[in-house]
């Protein structure tokens, strides 16, 4: 039920779809003769367009990005990699015959570049179907495809493909390598994803290094305000969903911390 609920209360939290609802709800009852109806459609009708036109979703996403770094040298031995799913359209890639990987592509192709980089380790991909309407086909098939197109030994990686969410991700990879005290194991995620996941796996006993990828935000933001309303709302929706889902997880006791840190 957790899952169901945490689905249904984003599909409603979701800040392009709050301020839609809140502009139709706003003026159905302005339309009654609640004037005050029209002032909420008015007030979330400005603030969709500040949104559209200040880099809001990037403001918000930085911190997120800027929490965990990479280690500066690598470690010299590490003995396993863990690459969490999420991004990819199983259903799209089961329609198409092909994978269907969207912008967070740099999660899986980490993963070829850092298997080579430590031939030893073990790999661990983990993602099955977050949908609630579910799919025959999951993450772990269509990443299965893709390394294999790449020319990349897919029998080298243990796909975990059980999981719907972070948590799951955690759980089920570990019951799958049962890692031991004292290994070097690496968290490959997007970086604004690394705080929450880094919480979870702290918080199930896994002592994780961060190998974030996927940056999103640039160093200088934007000196040129433009109404740019599809990219900036969906910048947005990315990083609420990220901030909602830390603090979702730390009222369930998910993660050790409600911002986890270095």
């Amino acid at each position: 039920m957790g899952f169901v609920a945490g689905k249904l209360a984003w599909y409603l939290l979701c800040p392009s779809n709050f301020l839609l609802l809140l502009i139709a709800a706003g003026g159905l009852v302005g339309l009654t003769g609640r004037r005050w109806g029209y002032r909420v459609a008015w007030t979330a009708f400005a603030v969709l367009f500040l949104v559209a036109t200040f880099p809001v979703g990037e403001w918000l996403r930085r911190p997120l990005e800027e929490r965990f770094a990479a280690p500066d040298p690598a470690p010299a031995q590490v003995d396993g990699i863990v690459v969490l799913g999420g991004g990819i359209d199983p259903q799209a890639s089961a329609a198409w015959g092909q994978p269907a990987i969207g912008p967070t592509a740099e999660r899986f192709t980490s993963l070829v570049e850092l298997g080579l980089r430590w031939p030893q380790a073990t790999l661990v991909f983990a993602g099955g179907v977050g949908s609630l309407m579910g799919a025959a086909t999951t993450e772990a098939d269509v990443l299965r495809d893709f390394y294999q197109r790449l020319g990349f030994d897919a029998d080298r990686i243990v796909f975990e493909d059980r999981s719907r969410n972070t948590v799951e991700n955690a759980l089920f990879s570990k019951a799958l390598v049962d890692p031991r005290p004292g290994q070097v194991w690496l968290l490959v995620t997007s970086a604004s994803h690394m705080p929450r996941s880094m919480g979870v796996f702290r918080q199930i006993g896994w002592t994780m290094t961060p190998w974030p990828v996927d940056y999103r935000t640039r160093r200088d933001l934007p000196s040129r305000l433009l109404i740019q309303a599809g990219q900036r709302l969906d910048q947005l929706d990315e990083a609420a969903y990220e901030w909602q889902g830390l603090l979702y997880y730390w009222l369930q006791g998910r993660t050790d911390a409600l911002f986890p840190g270095p």
